[in-house]
C-alpha cells in the first residue's frame, strides 16, 4: 500500500511541476490511453501467472 501512495504522491508532484512549467503532461490525457496502459500492466501480470501455472 505504501508503494501505491508513494506513486500517487510522486505522480501528483510531476503533474504539478509540468503544469507550472506549462509542459504537456507525460501521460495520456484521455481515458482510452489510460486504459491501454492498464491493459499492458494486466497483460504483464497474466503472463507471469501463466508461466507460473505451467512450471
Amino acid at each position: 500500500m505504501a508503494e501505491v501512495l508513494l506513486a500517487m504522491v510522486s505522480g501528483l508532484m510531476v503533474g504539478l511541476l509540468f503544469s507550472a512549467l506549462k509542459l504537456p503532461i507525460p501521460a495520456p490525457p484521455v481515458l482510452p490511453g489510460v486504459m491501454g496502459i492498464f491493459g499492458v500492466y494486466l497483460g504483464s501480470i497474466a503472463y507471469h501467472e501463466i508461466i507460473k501455472f505451467f512450471h
